[in-house]
């Protein structure tokens, strides 16, 4: 580790390490005067300290992390390498192995330097785009035989300006051409794009010096872990990035994905759920107000957008997408329309239905309760309100129905399940087991909570499964993890989503800090970090485990494990496991929605390698044409193996889900439902067959 630096050393080294602008960006650059202010000196050295003493991991502030902080910091302001160059970069480098003394000393001009300078190249590049289109679109030549690059992360850093000019006419001359293939006129599209960058150089002069801590001490508390993060003054008073996104304004859980922000997830029965338009993975590139027009928020911060998003009850909020099932180098947008509301408790509320199924020439009946979401009504709760709504008091209603309709079984569906109450995990794991642990949290002095179940009995004891996907995260893994360490009920479906980290609040005297401060173990001693809850037998998963889910994540911390807190009685499932996969395997082998599903993300794989895209408009057009056709022709091969109509175009798809939203299918028509429900009767035949023996 280097000796810190002296001020006078400092402003030295800043000196020889910072490039001279041209005389015209100098005239016209507005951020000279944004520096660090004595708030925010003082509450980069609480951050310091904070993570030093009570982060979980409570790794060392030394070169090794001065040097990921170096890189991610870069990574954040220039995700696609296409404003710095490699000069800037070498000027830069000096520095990688100080940030650690300066973060311990309060010197935060290094990082304001680096951000001034991202400001600068980018006004640059911004500027010359405009240049481009003044001279008219029409003169982009679309029969010439260019590419353009679509995933630079690891790029080589352009060599200098002229570079940087070659690259930015192709990024300009892509956008040309998508817009032409949507249709656009020459003018239009020229307006269009000339509004858009002009918007972008507005935002830019509006900078602040609070923008450029927040980025700058992010790119340090992230090193730890992605969901340990700075909060500025503003941020901390107006919403809270893990709360207040999942339950309000179009109930989406939103992340920073280089230039886009990417859904993540959808709320259960929120508006975005319910208009089935947006999904997981979908990335947003542009927000309106109602009719008004289109902002394109390609590169903003989170925060920035969620602003955006939100908006009053009732009010129609447009988005522009570029939708999951795009190829890497497709950018083709669509616009969605989603009317903002707060998602109600009572719409979230767990479900029954009863699955009729035919199995070796009898009829059973399978009990599904359907639980959206962890809730609880902590007024009515701490209120004294005896009739408080809570998860668990909802489902043990709901099977005292069910197995007064005499059911053979119960599958309880966790599927696109965020979360929510931990005591509401706890409590329904006790309806299902005779008092014991249900949940461990590790804190990072090393100490282990055990969360249990205090009641006496068990209220269901008959058979079960329990449904789950990647979209299942948090206390579903909590239940889910439970349910399978006391071999309760076989897990089926996907590898859940993996958030087993505890955050709190951490007030600073300038904004706030969410710092990880324990972990989530179940009660076999293994984590549910990172790796989630393994289903027992898997189905084909509905998103890419890489795009979506905890080990995406940035600096996402690794599974581990800790002493266990039960010792289980034999496993019931385990020896009849191997003959549950083959029966399953042989049965969905040739199923419609099944085959769909595993074809569906081959293919979408498939295309995520391709990260090229042809600027010629002929191959552009026949490289889209030929994505569609094959994602049509998936669709078509999954309707004609059920009988259904063939859709003449995709869109044709989106109309028929808006026609028959308020259609709920029978629980039998849900492929992965009733799969689960044979599933569970192939157990009970085996099961029965050795009793009998």
């Amino acid at each position: 580790m280097k000796r810190s630096l002296s001020c006078s050393a400092l402003a030295l080294v800043l000196a020889s390490s910072v490039l001279p602008l041209s005389n015209a960006a100098a005239r016209t650059n507005p951020w000279d005067g944004l520096q660090p202010d004595r708030e925010q000196t003082v509450a980069s050295l609480n951050v310091v300290e904070l993570l030093k003493r009570h982060h979980y991991n409570k790794p060392p502030l030394n070169d090794a992390r001065s040097s990921q902080i170096f890189d991610d910091y870069l990574k954040s302001l220039d995700p696609a390498r296409s404003y710095f160059t490699a000069a800037d970069i070498a000027a830069f480098e000096p520095w990688r192995y100080r940030f650690d003394d300066y973060l311990k000393s309060g010197e935060l001009q290094p990082g304001f330097v680096i951000y001034k300078r991202q400001l600068e190249r980018m006004q640059e590049r911004l500027e010359f785009a405009l240049s481009l289109l003044g001279q008219g679109v029409d003169k982009f030549d679309f029969s010439r035989d260019e590419s353009l690059q679509t995933d630079r992360e690891k790029a080589p850093w352009a060599a200098d300006s002229k570079a940087l000019d070659e690259l930015w006419q192709k990024r300009v001359k892509d956008e040309v051409l998508r817009l032409r293939l949507a249709g656009k006129e020459p003018k239009a599209i020229e307006e269009l794009l000339s509004k858009r960058y002009k918007n972008q150089l507005a935002r830019l002069a509006q900078t602040r010096s609070e923008d450029i801590f927040q980025a700058y001490i992010n790119a340090f508390t992230q090193t730890y872990d992605p969901h340990t993060n700075y909060l500025s003054p503003e941020n901390a008073e107006n919403f809270d990035i893990n709360m207040s996104l999942s339950l309000e304004g179009i109930g989406a859980v939103l992340q920073s994905d280089n230039e886009h922000v990417k859904v993540v997830r959808l709320v259960p029965a929120g508006p975005a759920d319910k208009s089935k338009l947006l999904k997981p993975a979908d990335r947003i590139i542009g927000v309106a107000q109602g009719d008004k027009e289109m902002v394109d928020v390609i590169g903003w911060r989170l925060d920035e957008v969620v602003k955006l998003i939100r908006g009053p009850k009732d009010s129609v909020v447009r988005l522009e997408v570029i939708p999951a099932s795009n190829a890497a180098n497709d950018q083709t947008s669509k616009v969605v329309p989603i009317t903002r509301e707060a998602v109600k408790l009572e719409e979230q509320a767990a479900k029954k239905s009863v699955l009729k199924l035919e199995h070796d020439g009898r009829d059973y009946k399978l009990g599904v309760i359907e639980i959206p979401a962890f809730y609880l009504d902590f007024k009515a709760y701490r209120g004294g309100d005896p009739n408080y709504k809570s998860t668990t008091r909802d489902v043990r209603k709901l099977l005292s129905e069910l197995q007064q309709e005499k059911v053979d079984g119960v599958v309880i569906d966790l599927r696109n399940n965020g979360g929510g109450s931990l005591q509401e995990a706890t409590e329904l794991t006790g309806l299902f087991i005779d008092q014991g642990p249900t949940v461990l949290v590790r804190n990072s002095d090393g100490r282990v909570d055990v969360l249990a179940d205090e009641d006496q009995g068990t209220y269901y004891k008959g058979p079960m499964a329990v449904l789950v996907n990647r979209l299942s995260a948090s206390a579903s893994e909590i239940f889910a993890g439970a349910m399978q360490d006391y071999h309760r009920a076989l897990i089926l479906g996907g590898q859940t989503f993996g958030k087993g980290t505890v955050q709190t609040i951490q007030p600073l005297n300038h904004g706030e800090l969410k710092l990880t401060l324990a972990k989530f173990y179940r009660v076999s001693g293994q984590s549910t970090q990172h790796q989630g809850v393994l289903p027992d037998i898997a189905y084909p998963a509905i998103v890419d485990v890489k795009e979506i889910g905890e080990s995406a994540l940035p600096a996402a911390m690794p599974w581990d494990r800790i002493d266990p807190a039960i010792k289980p009685a034999s496993d019931p499932f385990r020896p009849f496991l191997a003959e549950l996969k083959t029966l399953h395997e042989a049965r969905t082998a040739k199923d419609p929605d099944f085959e769909f599903t595993r074809k569906s993300l081959e293919l979408s794989q498939q295309l995520m390698q391709n990260t090229e895209v042809s600027l010629n408009e002929d191959k552009r057009k026949a490289q889209r044409n030929d994505i569609e056709g094959r994602q049509l022709a998936l669709e078509n091969a999954r309707r004609s193996a059920k009988g259904e109509a063939p859709l003449k175009e995709l869109k044709d798809e989106e109309e028929q889900a808006d026609a028959s939203e308020e259609d709920k299918l029978p629980p039998e028509k849900d492929a992965f439902l009733a799969e689960s429900g044979r599933i569970l009767l192939d157990y009970l035949t085996l099961n029965s067959a050795v009793a009998k023996h």
